[in-house]
């Protein structure tokens, strides 16, 4: 045991989670790869929890960061700020919501708490519908419209919600169906809930790609059906994009896009990759939703000059280098080599995911039944390694989850396969 992890131990709660039985102090990072305090290199296939998108140490963002610290740090949005109406402009005209605002928050539990508040006064009531298996932040109101037990501490919420099927596609009761009748059931099963219970909700938010609850999905086309019902009713839809967001599905830009035959959604919640590790999350919606407050609000911290001044190089960069399409060809060489490798495993039950999000299920062989400590060994023969993995998922944390920088090429795909290859079969 570190010294450092006694200190941590004694000033830090119980319930502040750590990796491995011998946590790991992680003191730089290059590209896609990390060192730790005795100076042991990893690569990193989880991005401090996909949120250093491009690369480690990123040149264009460091500089960025560094000219914008040396001219002004913080103000506040009680100021005009330059940079921040810069990047504004540009996630507005890429989230493809017409007549779109921006607020600036520090993280994504407070994007989403703020679409949170934002949707509940547009709509006049506190019901909120959201996806079992879910995850959308640690605050009081997130967590309780939070589906995952593991990750929702109190029952206690200031909202009253309601739960919806078809965030997960392979468990549960249409787990048996074929895509269009799973998405049929989902929907049926929508509207007879909207006709039991009294009132109107406010919103429906759901993550296009659940992260937390171990990168489940419904099939492409499920909350496009939903928005059509959610219509019918004037309920909201707030895509939860603090994980799916910036092409890290490679096959689209937003996570939304696979289910945009109803269009966009009214608000889109963001965080993570786009500072690339600066604190930075926003909600991006129609202006008549933004809009809708009838008393101050300001932000003392969102939209800070520095950490939006990341936000606009690491974006740039991400566009000008075409990192989507290096998640789709790089991921979907990574998924299917991870396929290959797990076909004989009786230990694995599903590899899934889209392109640079992926997550290994790990069951007790010849049962359906989760493994979490299958899962937690798996992490730590892993980093014996040399990589990094995250991990996730619904009944249990028994999901290996990867998401490294977009950046990522096809020997550090191979590579990291390799470890993960040994790390399963010393199971």
């Amino acid at each position: 045991m570190t010294d450092l992890y006694t200190r941590h131990k004694a000033v830090l709660p119980d319930w502040l989670a750590l990796y491995y039985a011998d946590p790991v102090e992680l003191t730089h990072g290059e590209g896609r790869h990390v060192w730790d305090a005795a100076g042991r290199r990893y690569l990193d296939f989880f991005g401090g929890i996909l949120t250093t998108m491009t690369a480690h140490a990123l040149p264009e963002v460091t500089k960025a960061v560094a000219e914008q610290a040396g001219r002004l740090v913080h103000s506040s949005t009680l100021y005009l700020n330059r940079p921040m109406v810069d990047l504004a402009e540009r996630i507005a005209a890429l989230s493809g919501i017409p007549d779109a605002r921006v607020f600036f928050t520090t993280s994504g539990t407070e994007a989403n708490d703020a679409a949170l508040l934002l949707a509940t006064t547009y709509r006049r009531s506190n019901q909120i519908l959201a996806m079992r298996n879910s995850y959308h932040g640690r605050s009081f109101a997130t967590v309780g419209i939070t589906g995952n037990r593991s990750w929702s501490p109190t029952s206690l919420s200031p909202l009253q919600t309601l739960y919806v099927h078809g965030g997960v596609r392979t468990r549960g009761p249409y787990a048996a169906l074929g895509d269009a009748e799973f998405t049929a059931a989902c929907v049926a099963d929508l509207r007879d809930m909207l006709g039991q219970v009294r009132g109107g909700a406010a919103a429906l938010i759901a993550e296009p790609v659940q992260g937390v609850g171990g990168f489940t999905s419904p099939p492409d086309g499920l909350y496009g059906a939903f928005r059509e019902v959610l219509d019918e009713h004037g309920i909201l839809w707030i895509a939860d994009e603090v994980q799916t967001g910036w092409g890290r599905t490679g096959d689209h830009f937003w996570g939304w896009q696979a289910h945009g035959q109803a269009g966009p959604p009214d608000l889109l919640t963001f965080a993570k990759g786009i500072g690339n590790g600066m604190s930075i999350g926003g909600v991006v919606g129609r202006a008549e939703v933004m809009n809708c407050l009838d008393a101050n609000s300001i932000s003392t911290f969102g939209g800070s000059p520095v950490t939006v001044a990341a936000g606009l190089a690491n974006l740039t960069y991400l566009l000008e280098h075409d990192l989507q399409g290096n998640a789709r060809r790089v991921g979907g060489l990574l998924i299917e080599r991870l396929r290959a490798i797990c076909a004989q495993l009786p230990a694995v039950r599903e590899v899934r995911g889209r392109g640079l999000m992926i997550g290994v299920e790990l069951v007790r062989p010849g049962t359906d039944e989760a493994d979490p400590e299958a899962a937690a060994a798996a992490l730590e023969a892993a980093r014996e390694g040399g990589l990094l993995l995250g991990k996730g998922g619904g009944h249990s944390t028994s999901v290996l989850r990867i998401a490294p920088p977009l950046t990522l090429t096809v020997a550090e795909a191979e590579e990291g396969a390799a470890i993960l290859e040994r790390a399963l079969h010393s199971l």
